[in-house]
């Protein structure tokens, strides 16, 4: 059975990309547009991994993340952030709030791939 993985991030082309990347790699992939949709489809679903980007509308990854890991049935996911941000700071906030590895866009969709079988542990 291979791993769902919920990508969260408000560019459609962000969205696209990640998911071919993914899907090739024989994993199924659910969509959200932002955090508020990506905690809606963690209420409804299971997830092994989440992607997330740090800037979005409504909700942004961070705050993403710590609504994540309230939820009971989501503590132990593992997030990765995947964003245009580099700077130190917002990646210790991001560790702080949870989140499990990092990501810099634009990224190469074999990084990707390789980083979510580190994290998944296949």
């Amino acid at each position: 059975m291979s791993a769902n993985i919920l990508t969260v991030d408000d560019s459609a082309s962000i969205r696209l990309t990640t998911r071919v990347a993914l899907s090739n790699a024989g994993y199924q992939v659910t969509e959200a547009v932002d955090g508020v949709d990506g905690i809606a489809k963690l209420n409804a679903g299971q997830f092994d991994l989440v992607v997330t980007d740090l800037n979005m509308p409504n909700m942004d990854g961070l705050t993403m993340i710590r609504e994540l890991r309230k939820l009971t049935a989501h503590t132990g996911v593992p997030v990765i952030f995947l964003t245009t941000e580099s700077d130190g700071e917002i990646k210790q906030q991001a560790k702080a709030a949870g989140a499990t590895g990092w990501l810099t866009k634009p990224f190469d969709p074999e990084s990707l791939v390789k980083i979510v079988k580190k994290v998944l542990g296949k």
